[in-house]
């Protein structure tokens, strides 16, 4: 049996969160005596500085990805202390869809951006990971989407190359932007998601560390 509680006292040291609850679909986990999932992520706080001493005292040794490889150390003894499967959003292909969970919980919902907004952290959700378990999980309490008491919608008028319109997201534009030398969206993070006025910004290195994993 899963008890959050203990769930969520694993996962404070590291600066993980648990997101919350979703039921597992058909065809989504190919053991299919797995009917739940627990969604594991962070907000701007508590992960980079736990993953950062980790990566100082070499217990993450340096690669191409560390932070997946930091994701896998942190939450592989977790879950097997909780007899449960894990899946990682970095897995693939195939990829789970960890959109799609996300929005299930009740907690995340689809922002102006396409991006998922948490309605504590904002735009700077990350999804780390999810914990699937053979037993019926309770749900959180569903929040309402932060963007729908959200007027100005800042968030679509502030990307310096217009990667956000109505027919969808220019991954192009904005890589190349952020390629480019000396723009504040590769030093402090996305302009656009720093615009909206929910949680607030990764600090600047960690902006910075995703932004070049981002261009490659």
């Amino acid at each position: 049996m899963v008890i959050l509680a203990d769930l969520d006292a694993r996962l404070a040291p590291h600066g993980l969160v648990r997101i919350g609850q979703f039921a597992l679909q058909a065809g989504e986990a190919a053991d299919k005596s797995l009917t739940s999932g627990i969604l594991i992520g962070n907000g701007p706080d508590g992960m980079w500085p736990a993953f950062r001493a980790d990566v100082a005292a070499c217990r993450t040794p340096p690669d191409r990805h560390p932070l997946n490889r930091w994701t896998r150390q942190v939450i592989g003894p977790i879950a097997v202390a909780l007899g449960a499967a894990v899946a990682y959003p970095f897995d693939g292909p195939p990829y789970r869809p960890f959109v799609t969970w996300a929005k299930r919980t009740g907690q995340v919902h689809a922002s102006p951006l396409g991006l998922g907004i948490h309605h504590r952290f904002g735009l700077w959700l990350g999804l780390r990971a999810a914990l699937l378990v053979a037993e019926a999980l309770p749900a959180d309490p569903a929040q309402p989407s932060p963007c729908d008491r959200c007027s100005g919608r800042p968030c679509l008028t502030t990307c310096p190359v217009g990667a956000f319109a109505a027919d969808g997201y220019n991954a192009a534009a904005c890589r190349e932007h952020v390629a480019g030398p000396g723009n504040a969206c590769r030093t402090a993070g996305c302009l656009a998601r720093r615009a909206c006025p929910v949680g607030h910004a990764y600090t600047p290195e960690q902006a910075a560390f995703h932004m070049a994993a981002f261009i490659g």
